[in-house]
């Protein structure tokens, strides 16, 4: 009699009850293992409720040290731990998902892995680095443009709490400059700062914002500094470290004070963030700004190549369209 009283569910109410399946393409990083194990608790917590991991492709690149090696660990963890099914095809996961984790450790396939999910028009969040040339980072904004389909990337650190909490900071006041770090080792096979330099320079632009228009860069064995020159006047550096402690961190320099916020917060902050943004469709990191970060570490490595002269952004970005095959804007 009582079940009589309460109104049939419709479609839309069934479908938002249901969690949002969630495909891992790339199985050769820590995030995986580290995403899938909060995402899949058996009580996850509420801002991570509603997306669940329920298939992956492993992917991989022997030419990367150790990557076959990471591939295999994780994807047995996925599959015997979290009980995820492993595909053999990026469209076998995506016949089987709603929105897709691309976490390839290597950034140079990514714009093939991420042509297929265009395609299917799966949202879709691409972990660092978003590719491996900044001609192929434009050629992922503008397919997903064109298939309208919601993106995003960002590192971890933009959303650290040490990171955040020099945004908006009553005690920084307007901020007028910003010194950020982090570890920067070198891969051979990725422009020098997208393989880990990526985290000290999206903290820098995440305390700055967007609006740099031209790098110079100094190099040594042990240590890089590059700086930025805002359209505003303002500077913004990048330090990043291969000897002594590995940190991550700012200096961000205000009108009312000089803030220091030091050490990473964990991938949950980032993940809090990913869940929203498949919930919603809304990315929370624009693409512009995503190909402005990397066009500022494109220009460092312009700038190497010219013994640390000052190259514009726009300059960079122009050639990169060309690369591409994007008309210059």
């Amino acid at each position: 009699m009582l079940s009589a009283l309460v109104p049939p569910r419709s479609a839309a109410q069934d479908a938002a009850a249901r969690p949002l399946r969630a495909g891992i393409i790339g199985l050769d990083t820590s995030h995986a293992t580290a995403f899938t194990k909060s995402l899949n608790a058996p009580e996850p917590k509420p801002e991570l409720a509603g997306v669940r991991v329920v298939a992956a492709f492993p992917g991989g690149s022997p030419d990367i040290d150790g990557n076959t090696k990471h591939m295999e660990e994780y994807t047995r963890e996925l599959r015997d731990v979290h009980k995820v099914e492993i595909v053999d095809s990026i469209d076998a996961l995506l016949a089987k998902v709603d929105v897709v984790l691309l976490e390839s450790v290597d950034g140079r396939p990514h714009l093939k892995q991420a042509e297929p999910v265009f395609r299917a028009r799966k949202p879709v969040f691409i972990d660092k680095p978003v590719a491996g040339s900044l001609a192929d980072a434009l050629t992922i904004a503008r397919l997903a443009e064109e298939s309208g389909t919601p993106w995003f990337s960002s590192s971890a650190l933009r959303y650290s709490p040490s990171v955040r909490k020099l945004r908006d900071n009553p005690a920084v006041g307007d901020v007028v400059g910003c010194d950020a770090f982090s570890p920067s080792p070198l891969e051979p096979h990725h422009p020098d700062l997208f393989w880990y330099g990526i985290h000290g320079v999206e903290t820098l632009f995440t305390v700055m914002g967007p609006g740099c228009v031209s790098v110079a860069r100094t190099r040594t064995e042990g240590s890089e500094i590059v700086a930025g020159t805002w359209k505003d006047g303002r500077i913004g550096t990048f330090r990043g470290t291969r000897q002594g402690p590995h940190d991550y961190g700012a200096l961000a320099f205000g009108t009312k004070g000089i803030v220091l916020g030091k050490g990473f917060g964990g991938y949950e902050p980032l993940l809090v963030e990913v869940v929203k943004f498949f919930r919603t469709g809304k990315p929370p990191v624009s693409a512009k700004e995503t190909l402005e970060i990397y066009a500022f570490m494109e220009a460092a490595d312009e700038s190497k190549r010219q013994g640390g002269k000052p190259v514009d952004l726009e300059g960079v970005l122009a050639r990169a369209r060309e690369q591409a095959g994007a008309p210059s804007k």
